[in-house]
C-alpha cells in the first residue's frame, strides 16, 4: 500500500496537480469576475443582502461553467489546451445567460427583486448548458 501511495504521490504528479488546480481556480475566479461584471444586477451585493435568487442564479452559472471546465482538464493535453477550451466554455455560459434574458424578459430585475422562479430557471439553463457543453468537449477519438 505504501508503494502505491509513493507511486501516486510522486513529485511529477503533485507538481501537475498544483499547476492544474492553480490554473483551474484562476480561470474559475476570472469567469466569476467577468460574469458578475457583465450581468446587470450586482450578485455579491444582493447575496450580502440575503437575496437567495441572486445566490441561486450565480451558483447555477458557476456550476454550468465548472462542468465543462472539469471535463476539459480531465481530457486536456496541456495547460494551453485547458485555457483555450475553458475560455470557450466561459463564452458559451455568458451566451446562455444572454439568451435566457431574452426568453425571460427582465431576468436581472427579477433576480434583484428576489424572484426565486426566475433564478431557478436561470440556474437550470446554466447547468443544462454546462452539461451539454461538457459532453461536446469530450474527445470522440
Amino acid at each position: 500500500m505504501l508503494d502505491a501511495l509513493r507511486l501516486s504521490l510522486n513529485a511529477t504528479a503533485v507538481t501537475g496537480f498544483i499547476l492544474y488546480i492553480s490554473v483551474a481556480l484562476l480561470l474559475f475566479w476570472l469567469f466569476q469576475f467577468i460574469y458578475t461584471r457583465l450581468t446587470p444586477h450586482r450578485e455579491f451585493a444582493l447575496i450580502r443582502e440575503n437575496n437567495p435568487a441572486a445566490a441561486i442564479a450565480l451558483g447555477g452559472s458557476l456550476i454550468g461553467f465548472s462542468l465543462p471546465a472539469s471535463n476539459i482538464i480531465a481530457y486536456s493535453v496541456g495547460i494551453l489546451d485547458v485555457v483555450a477550451w475553458v475560455v470557450i466554455a466561459a463564452v458559451v455560459q455568458l451566451l446562455a445567460f444572454g439568451l435566457t434574458s431574452l426568453v425571460l424578459r427582465g431576468l436581472s430585475r427579477r433576480i434583484a427583486a428576489g424572484e426565486l422562479a426566475a433564478a431557478i430557471y436561470a440556474a437550470s439553463v446554466a447547468i443544462s448548458v454546462g452539461l451539454l457543453n461538457s459532453a461536446c468537449m469530450t474527445p470522440s477519438a
